[in-house]
Parts: structure tokens; sequence; C-alpha cells
């Protein structure tokens, strides 16, 4: 070893002291071993290598990168670390903006929750108490019950002496025990299972003065009873024309032909636009109007019920539902006062009533030609009434229903009539059979207390109490159309009649705000919005013959013509 580091040292001087050398007139002997690796190899020799390290010497520092680190992220050890290496800081710069709570170690949103297993039965009675008394025993202690072991309401706790609901109910008291009835032979003495309790106590008879005070009640609870049933209020008319005939003996009921629509066509309009402005308002009434209905097929004449109770005619509390039969010539008015009427609507006379002393929540003419005599109304009691003006007694009822029905629509050429209730279904009935052939109930269903048949008599127009309006097919299956669903209005809790254009290309409705809503039919997007009334708007009716207008009541009183 030290030959070779000689050997460098000698090399690395030849290079420096070359010059000297040459310069000296007396060469200096060189060691033959120093300059061996400059000669040839010998083939005869044989030579040895010698290792050599040049690696410098570095001082090591024993407190840099000596311990293993954990990934602060590990859930599992394989080896047992030290304190240092388990609570060593992690790496790298610290987040200033990170809080002490977003620092602290976590396993779930709320915070680091550990395991701990409790029994069912016991986690079930402390939370119990703890909803009750307002404490608990503390989880986290073991040690023998103290104050310190419970946890909330700690004054309560000891005031009840730390029970729980189940061991501080109060006992059961012992049951009351009945006289013996005797031998079951004995058929006089024999009491059974009507036998009295040991201490109950015979009743005391009033006295004379209680009597006759209960006699009073009594009394005056039968007369007011009776004055409910007494005939209804006397019905009046007004005629706010000058003269109910013209000069050619026709009265206001005739279609007027020079109005620069033809209201005798039978055909629909073309186009159909939407209404912008407000042409007129009628303010007959003094309350919220309840319904509006137009003349059938012409639609010039708008008849109108109230909850003043006019129908811009008779009863004596508020009028819910009117009705046209096929001409016009009659119409049906239903009323809080449990009477269905029938009026003239020329000379508006009362022609006959009809009641079963429940409330009539709608009603509606039979519309085949033949059936005209016919009506059927939906009662307060469940049921669907059908009546026969020329007899004025009912022929038959519809009792399937679990509540108060809202809706009957005839549909199908008349055959059939599809009724809404508030159980929150919707039964299809065939004419003149009391049992219902289709019945429609989803969980998912409210109660829609508005419907409307469209003028191609495909589709029905359901108003849901979950602020949407819901489109059932009307021919054979009425399955509920999916892909037509109208939002955007909000009438949960009222029965805002829907309408259709004459064309089919938009669909109508007033909402709790008070507003006229218009949507597209084919897309069911919301075109446009119209605050229409400062009330609840009730009803929308898009005019038959007319290509924008569109009649509006609400709840302020207020009827109004848009175009």
């Amino acid at each position: 070893m030290a030959a070779s580091v000689g050997s460098l040292v000698s090399y690395s001087a030849d290079s420096d002291s070359e010059n000297e050398s040459a310069s000296n007139a007396s060469p200096e002997r060189v060691d033959p071993d120093a300059v061996a690796h400059l000669k040839p190899l010998r083939s005869c020799t044989s030579t040895s290598l010698a290792l050599l390290n040049s690696a410098p010497e570095v001082a090591v520092k024993e407190d840099v990168l000596t311990g293993l680190h954990l990934d602060p992220s590990l859930k599992e050890v394989n080896y047992n670390p030290t304190f240092e290496t388990m609570f060593a800081p992690e790496f790298g710069p610290a987040n200033p903006f990170r809080t002490q709570q977003m620092a602290a170690p976590r396993n779930m949103l709320s915070g680091y929750a550990e395991p701990a297993h409790v029994n069912d039965f016991m986690f079930e009675q402390q939370r119990r108490t703890f909803s009750t008394f307002g404490y608990a025993l503390d989880p986290s202690v073991d040690t023998n019950l103290s104050s310190s072991s419970y946890i909330g309401a700690v004054e309560e706790a000891e005031k009840n002496k730390g029970l729980t609901v189940f061991e501080s109910g109060a006992k059961k008291t012992e049951k009351r025990k009945k006289v013996k009835g005797g031998d079951a032979a004995d058929l006089d003495g024999f009491l059974g299972p009507w036998a009295k309790y040991q201490d109950e106590k015979d009743g005391a008879k009033p006295s004379e003065d209680e009597k006759k005070e209960l006699d009073e009640i009594l009394a005056k609870r039968l007369k007011r009873g009776r004055n409910e049933e007494d005939a209804p209020a006397e019905e009046k008319t007004i005629l706010h024309v000058k003269d109910m005939y013209d000069y050619q003996g026709r009265s206001y009921l005739h279609i007027p032909q020079d109005v620069g629509v033809n209201l005798r066509s039978s055909e629909m309009p073309d186009k159909c636009y939407l209404p912008k402005k407000q042409l007129h308002v009628w303010t007959g009434h003094t309350k919220g109007v309840s319904a509006i209905r137009l003349f059938p097929g012409s639609g010039h004449l708008l008849l109108s019920c109230s909850m003043d109770c006019k129908i811009k005619v008779g009863h004596s509390k508020a009028v819910r539902d009117v009705c046209f039969n096929n001409v016009g010539t009659k119409f049906l008015s239903a009323a809080y006062d449990r009477y269905i009427k029938l009026w003239d609507s020329e000379t508006g006379q009362c022609i006959s009533r009809f009641t079963n002393r429940k409330v009539p929540y709608c009603v509606k003419f039979n519309p085949d030609e033949d059936k005209q005599n016919l009506f059927v109304a939906g009662m307060s009691d469940k049921k669907i009434v059908q009546w026969d003006v020329r007899s004025g007694e009912v022929v038959q009822e519809y009792d399937r229903h679990l509540g108060a029905v809202n809706t009957i629509t005839f549909v199908d050429e008349n055959r059939r009539f599809v009724s809404t209730s508030d159980d929150k279904s919707l039964r299809v009935w065939e004419w003149d059979i009391p049992v219902d052939f289709k019945y429609i109930a989803e969980p998912s269903m409210h109660s829609m207390p508005a419907v409307t048949l469209s003028p191609n008599g495909k589709w029905l127009a359901c108003q849901s109490m979950d602020n949407q309006i819901l489109i059932f097919g009307a021919q054979n299956r009425f399955r509920l159309n999916k892909k037509k669903v109208f939002k955007g209005h909000m009438v949960a809790g009222y029965a805002c009649q829907v309408d259709f254009s004459p064309d089919m290309s938009y669909v109508v409705s007033g909402d709790a705000d008070g507003k006229l809503n218009i949507w597209d039919w084919k897309t069911t997007k919301l075109y446009h919005r119209i605050k229409a009334h400062d009330k609840v708007c009730i009803s929308a009716l898009w005019h038959p013959h007319e290509t924008s207008k569109v009649i509006t009541c609400g709840w302020d009183g207020q009827i109004k013509l848009w175009d």
C-alpha cells in the first residue's frame, strides 16, 4: 500500500520537476518500482493488482436522516416504532391557511370517532333516558356511579338517583275487580261480563233544576237543527239589461252574428296566440268568485258563481259549482247550503231543487242528448249521486271513494266519467254502473281537485296539489303521460281550474299568487305569466272561438278578459 502511494506521489512530481531535472548536470537515481508501470510487460513475469480506495473521509452527523419516517396517512404499522418516530413532524412547509380544526385528525365529517362496543339495549335505554329526562350515563367513565358519571342534566340525575326510563315508570295498578256473576244456570241472577265493578258507584240522578236546564238545552239544539233543515232561502232574480227581448223578439240568449267572429261555427281556430293585455273587468260580485262557465257552443255569455251566495243568481250560502245543459237554456248550481238548484237561463227562475242533506262539491249534466234529464253530483259524504230532473229523485249512487268527491268529467263519448277525490285517487266509471272499473292510486299521487278534458277528447289535465299539472290519457287505459308535466306555479291548497287553447297549443292555469300561467303543450315550457288578480286566480278559460282571448276569475271578486 505504501509503495502504491509513493508511486502516485512520484508520478505527480515528475511533471512538476521535469525542467529542473533537465537543467541539473548530475541525474538522480530512479527507483525501478516507481516506473514499473511505464515499462512494457514481460511475457514470462507475473504481476499482481493492488486495491485502491480513493474516497475521501467525510464526517457523518448523527442527527441527520438516522430514523425511519412514517407516512401520516398510514393506518397500520408492521413494526414497533419509537415515540420520536411516531410523533415526528411532517416534512414540507405547513399550510398557513389551515385552521386548528382542519389540522386536527378526524375520520368522519364531524370529527374523530373511536369505535366502541355498546349493548343495543343499553344504548337504547340511555338514549331514551336522555331524550326524556335530559341525562344519561357517560360512556367514557367506567368507575362507580357518581355525579361525574352522568352527562347532561346532572342535577336531575341526582334527583332521580340515576333511574332510567325503564326503571322510573309508574307501577301498574291492580285491575279493578268485578262482582262475581254467579251461576250461569241462574238466568235471572247471572251477571257474567255485564257485572259492575266492586268500587263502582251508581250515578246520581239530576235534580229538578238540572233536569229543567237540560231540557232547555236539548230544545234549543232541536230548534237549531230544524232551522237548518227548513226550506231553502227564497230565490231572487234581477235583470240588469233594459229589455229582455230585442225588436225581433229575441232574448239575450240569442247568439250574436255581428261581433266579427262566427260563434255558431263548430270548427276550432287554426292558430292561437298568447294574450298580452287586459280588455275588460266585471266587478259584480262582492266576494271571491268560485267558478266561471261559458255558454255552450258559442261562448258569448259567461256564467259565474261566487262566495257572496250569488250566481249572478241565488243561494243562501256560497255557491261552489255551476253547469249548463247542452243548449244553455238551463243550468245547475251547487252550494254550501246543501242544495242543488236547476235554473232557467233566460228568465232566471229556479225550476227545481235537489238535496240529500250533504254538501255538493261538483255537478255535471250528462252530455248525451237523450240523457239531458239526468245529472250527477260529487258529495261531501264520499258519494256520487245521480238525480232525475223529471222526478226529482235519486236514481243511482256511486259509492266507492274514501273522501269527498271533487270533480266529475265525462269521457269516451260520454259512455264513461272520471272522478277525483280527497282520497288522492282517480276512478273511472261506466255510466249507470255503480262499480268503478278503473282505479288509479299511487303512493306519490296527491289530491287533484280540478280536472279538464282537452278539446280533442284525448287527454285529461289534472291540477295536482304538489304544484304540478298531470296529464292522463282519456281513452281506454287512462295512463299517466310522464312526458307531459307542467310546473312552475304554486297551487297547493287551491282548486285552480285548468284549460286548453282551442288548437291544443297552450295550457293555461291560475295559481295562488293571482297569476295567469301559460305553458306550451308540446314542450311543457312556461311561456308567459300575467299578474291577473290580487288574490288567488281560481279559474282560467280560453274562449272556444277566439284566438287569444282568456277569461280569469279570482278570490278578489273580479272577472277579467285578456287578449
